[in-house]
Order: structure tokens, then sequence, then C-alpha cells
């Protein structure tokens, strides 16, 4: 389950196409990827990351206030 889980975050972040799989020799693509759609990628995985982790604490914090 955890390398399902490496390979799902190296497939969204763009790393996986580069990696060949099983004697998967896909052709890359054909134009380069433009510098604005790199930071739309990394702002969209960073505002995930950022949003994983507050349900993380309100959730840590919701457990906690329940328990008292």
């Amino acid at each position: 389950m955890a390398s399902f889980a490496l390979d799902l975050v190296l497939w969204l972040t763009g790393i996986r196409g580069h990696i060949p799989r099983y004697d998967d020799f896909r052709p890359g693509p054909a134009a380069p990827t433009t510098g604005l759609s790199l930071t739309v990628r990394a702002l969209a995985i960073t505002a995930a990351v950022l949003a994983a982790l507050t349900l993380a604490l309100w959730g840590t914090v919701w457990m906690a206030i329940q328990l008292l």
C-alpha cells in the first residue's frame, strides 16, 4: 500500500512519467512544460498539503476536546 501511495504522489507531481515501469517506455511529452504550469502545480501541491495538515490538526483538537 505504501508503494502505491508513493507511486500516486510521484505520478501527481509529474515525476512518475520519467521513470520506466514494467519495461514500459512511453514517449515523453513533445513540448516542454512551461514555467507557469510548474508554478501552478507547486501551488496546488502546497495547498493540498496545507489542507491535509489543517484537517489533521483540527481532528486532533476535536478529539482532545471530546475526551475532556
